[in-house]
């Protein structure tokens, strides 16, 4: 391996991290990049991408396999040993296939149209991948930028002609080619075009590719191109630029971003871009976790994903082009019934300069297809999943203060929760969405979702003086009490009619998008109220009954039925982290003033849904929100209301983090005493001087705060139990 690449691999007893009483100047650079594993989470239900890519970057170049079923919803899993190629887009962690662009192939012979490989001959590091194919013992190795990929193909030294096939078909779970061209300019150059149907129902990609040395033949056609080269001792490289636009953008970016054929800088470019951006949180803890945790921040960074060019040019919602004018960057992929929970919290407190980028994204989307994004994939509306995702991460943000046009994204959120369509008009119409309406299966999962939306809606107005819509909205984001059976304690589907079903009632069973729920249960259904914990609590009738319900969650055995999810995982009871409707659960105890009953489940979750290597995660990443949430929970934090940034403390898992939060400020974090017995916060001190809440505001998070834990074997007696004390 060569010398610039192998500094990812640096040992990692050498890795020095910061503290908070030594000047930044005077310490070595910890090398974060040697702590991350991209293997982990590509076995299992994980889902994760292995390969070569920059943070939020357009390409992520990987190996793809023959689609085998769900599991292969990246394109790779590591039961396999079969190779079709490398492709130039992945998707990460999704519960649907797709992409899978622009497939390439280094063979020694014409005849041969797939490759294996042992895991043993296979290395991936941040920025680069590289493997030795069985048979013809090629080296193949992977880099990239943000919008073009880099190959360096090592033929052995007796093949007497290098072969390089160029695989359009090729795509990913329900990708299939619509339409394909590919051109040859020149004895070194090839362009052309993919034009698909799948998950994005209408998804277009350009591409330029060049070889640093000529090809001596080529054959085939505009879906599938083999091409054949002299045999010389030096590597065969290929680089090639991407674009959504057009075949001269694609050659824009590349002359831009990759002019020459310095493969070792190229990739040693990405490495440094993925070690700065990992150094926005610096931890102090055991080796085993500081890989758990620079792994999962890693994973936390393939998406969003940049889709405008360097000119600005990108391909809108509504399949025309546009410009950013220089004045944003737009970006792609945005899984948001996922990520609105931890991935997008957790980006507005280590990536502020990305904020304004992404509503500005969303408003454009808007107003390109009528509504804010549900879950956009390279210009296509998938409209996966259920309620009003984007409305929620844009309220966020303007409740931040990182929207620019508050006009235009108020717009666009209440535009976007006052159509009809998915369930709208019913909640319009009678105040909930009954499960016997037409087309309203999942209608509590539904109702509740849009619940969380409308809140956000009600807040922004607020904020911005629209006091009939405030009231409009703050209505309808109570309506989850309509769902809410008293007798049973469970949320439940109710008719046009306004009775609970008449069935009985099983709080176990789950049916995967045909009963009343969303990929979920009674059990898990009845938590969902991020938005307003305390009136929850109120339906209850009191704490103790509150609390005494989510004991039992975590206790309660039953079969959830063979039609349940495969997403229903990572059970502790019926709590289930592999999937994101649990995921603010075990904080909810802060807000009935019983933080230390969280923190035993919290610390659980992290030490047995978390580990090393393949099979390292519960569920699927779902770009990038499994991991969100253990990166802000093993810091201590955790942000339960979806809009408006209010951090709620749970039991950090390192002795101390420095969170470089923008602006030259640094929330630096200290837990003393911490340990795998104490676990228990006793007391807090902000700026040194004590603090009696169990929760942070995100202003005081972003202007920069010492926040020190006192840490201890048994619960506290009053830390977070006054009422005073809660979020």
């Amino acid at each position: 391996m060569k010398k610039s690449i192998r500094i990812g691999m640096v040992c990692l007893a050498l890795a020095t991290v910061l503290s908070c009483n030594v000047r930044k100047e005077d310490v070595p650079v910890t090398h974060f990049t040697g702590f991350v594993d991209p293997f982990t989470g590509t076995g299992g239900h994980g889902h994760v991408f292995l390969g070569a890519n920059v943070p939020f970057g357009m390409v992520q170049l990987g190996p793809s396999q023959k689609v085998k079923g769900w599991d292969w919803c990246s394109g790779y899993h590591f039961s396999d040993s079969t190779l079709l190629g490398f492709s130039h887009t992945h998707l990460s962690g999704t519960g649907i296939g797709d992409l899978g662009d622009i497939l390439v192939l280094p063979v020694c012979s014409k005849e041969d149209t797939t490759a294996t490989f042992s895991h043993a001959r296979e290395i991936c590091l941040p920025g680069y991948y590289r493997v030795a194919l069985n048979g013809s013992d090629i080296e193949a190795e992977l880099t990239a930028t943000t919008r073009t990929g880099f190959h360096r193909y090592t033929f052995p030294a007796d093949a007497d002609t290098a072969y390089v096939r160029l695989d359009l078909a090729y795509g990913i779970g329900w990708d299939q080619p619509v339409e394909t061209e590919i051109v040859i300019e020149n004895d070194s150059t090839v362009s052309g075009s993919r034009h698909s149907t799948g998950w994005a129902k209408d998804q277009k990609i350009y591409f330029t590719a060049k070889f640093s040395r000529p090809f001596v033949t080529h054959c085939g056609d505009n879906e599938n191109m083999l091409f054949a080269f002299g045999q010389e001792s030096s590597p065969l490289l290929m680089k090639v630029g991407v674009s959504s636009v057009s075949v001269e953008n694609a050659k824009l970016n590349l002359s831009a971003e990759n002019p020459g054929w310095d493969f070792d800088r190229i990739a040693g470019l990405a490495d440094e871009s993925w070690n700065s951006q990992l150094a926005r949180i610096d931890v102090r803890g055991s080796d085993k976790d500081k890989r758990k945790f620079y792994t999962a921040l890693y994973h936390t960074m393939f998406a969003p994903a940049v889709f405008s060019d360097v000119n600005g040019d990108y391909r809108g919602a509504d399949g025309n082009i546009y410009n950013t004018g220089g004045e944003f960057t737009d970006y792609t992929v945005f899984s948001l019934w996922d990520t609105y929970r931890a991935a997008h919290p957790l980006s507005t407190l280590i990536h502020p300069e990305l904020q304004n980028d992404y509503a500005e994204t969303f408003i454009n989307i808007y107003r390109q297809q009528g509504k804010l994004p549900v879950w956009h994939l390279h210009g296509n509306e998938t409209d996966c999943m259920i309620g009003n995702p984007g409305v929620i991460v844009l309220g966020d943000l303007i409740l931040k203060g990182f929207v620019a046009d508050t006009a235009g994204a108020y717009e666009a959120m209440r535009t976007s929760c006052m159509l009809d369509g998915r369930s709208l008009a019913e909640l319009k119409k009678y105040g909930y969405v009954p499960y016997d309406a037409p087309c309203c299966e999942e209608s509590v999962a539904k109702g509740l979702e849009y619940a969380i939306a409308d809140d956000a809606v009600a807040k922004v107005a607020a904020l911005l003086g629209h006091e009939s819509d405030s009231v409009y909205f703050s209505d309808r984001a109570v309506s989850y009490r309509r769902y809410f059976d008293s007798r049973n304690k469970f949320m439940r589907g109710k008719s046009i009619d306004g009775r609970f079903r008449q069935e009985a009632f099983d709080p176990f069973s789950a049916v995967h998008r045909a009963d009343d729920y969303c990929e979920g249960n009674g059990w898990q259904y009845v938590w969902l109220v991020p938005h307003d914990p305390h009136g929850l609590i109120r339906l209850f009738g009191s704490d103790e009954s509150f609390t005494a319900k989510l004991d039992s969650l975590f206790a309660a055995e039953g079969q959830l039925g063979e039609g349940a999810s495969p997403d229903i995982s990572g059970l502790i009871g019926q709590y289930a982290h592999g999937n994101e409707p649990s995921h603010h659960i075990a904080y909810l105890y802060n807000y009935a003033g019983r933080p230390s009953k969280g923190a035993p489940i919290l610390r659980r979750i992290m030490n047995e849904m978390y580990g090393e290597g393949p099979e390292g995660l519960c569920g699927n990443e779902d770009v990038g929100q499994m991991s969100a949430w253990f990166v802000l929970s093993a810091i201590g934090l955790y942000q339960v209301e979806p809009a408006g940034g209010k951090f709620v403390f749970g039991t950090p898992l390192f002795e101390s983090a420095i969170v470089d939060v923008g602006n030259g400020r640094q929330l630096i974090m200290q837990a003393h005493d911490n340990s795998a017995e104490n676990i228990y916060i006793q007391e807090v001190r902000l700026n040194g001087i004590p603090y009696d809440k169990s929760y942070i505001g995100f202003e005081q998070i972003r202007n920069g705060a010492t926040l020190e834990f006192v840490m201890g074997p048994v619960p506290s007696e009053t830390f977070g139990t006054a009422p005073h004390s809660r979020p």
